[in-house]
């Protein structure tokens, strides 16, 4: 695992206090898609339960990993009874319970590659749903984008991660979708999109940007300083596309 997929758990109440939470309209892309009612579910990289807590809250039995226990403590103070927290990284879950959803909530980049979707598939009963979503909170004015990019520019060209299999910007299928129709484990591959407009105020941008792991990874004094540098060009309030791009697939049945 990279150091910037290990570098959150220094700030994870920042993290559970800066990044925003999901819609219900995921829960509901993810349930339509399913067709039937999905009674378990296990969580790669819950994170501190943002999207932990729209799937059991809806009554789900969610199975949440986590390899950060500091972010894994965080998650313990925000979700319900029907949440099973497990410290341990994707990669070192073994096969054995099966669920009827395995999901993905802006974590799955950090799992390895090698062998993801075997092992995803191994935790799916036959039929069932695999959901990633995620998307970078975007700046929404083009002007305030740009001053914000030229503030960055001396510490850190982008802050956003490319694409894991280098699929183009401009493709219509995106990463993981791509991935996923080469993959002989899944099928019925759809992509869509959820609009989620945010407003926050200039301090609480900056607290966002302080869980990013490009940020993370920077020296503290540069850390500090490009985010003084992005303070001096922001308007008081500041306007977000935040749009969640949802990837669905569902689990072959075996032979």
């Amino acid at each position: 695992m990279s150091g910037r997929a290990l570098s959150f758990g220094a700030v994870a109440e920042a993290y559970e206090r800066f990044r925003p939470g999901y819609p219900v309209e995921l829960f509901d892309s993810v349930m339509a898609y399913a067709g039937h009612p999905v009674r378990t579910a296990l969580e790669i990289g819950a994170g501190t339960g943002k999207a932990t807590r729209l799937f059991a809250q809806q009554g789900i039995m969610v199975t949440a990993t986590e390899p950060d226990g500091s972010m894994l403590a965080e998650l313990r103070k925000h979700v319900p009874a029907n949440v099973r927290p497990v410290q341990a990284p994707f990669e070192d879950l073994r096969p054995g319970e099966r669920y009827g959803l395995v999901y993905a909530a802006a974590a799955l980049h950090w799992t390895n590659p090698e062998g993801r979707w075997p092992r995803i598939a191994a935790l799916l009963e036959p039929g069932g749903v695999f959901a990633s979503c995620g998307g970078p909170l975007r700046l929404a004015d083009p002007a305030v984008a740009e001053a914000v990019r030229a503030a960055r520019a001396p510490f850190l060209e982008s802050d956003e991660i490319p694409s894991p299999d280098g699929t183009p910007p401009d493709r219509e299928m995106q990463w993981p979708g791509s991935e996923l129709q080469r993959s002989e484990w899944f099928t019925e591959v759809q992509q869509s999109v959820i609009e989620r407009p945010v407003t926050m105020s200039a301090r609480d941008y900056v607290g966002h940007l302080s869980t990013i792991s490009a940020y993370l990874v920077l020296p503290a004094s540069e850390r500090e300083q490009v985010f003084g540098q992005i303070m001096k060009v922001l308007p008081d309030t500041v306007e977000m596309a935040a749009d969640i791009t949802v990837h669905l697939a569902r689990r072959c049945h075996e032979d």
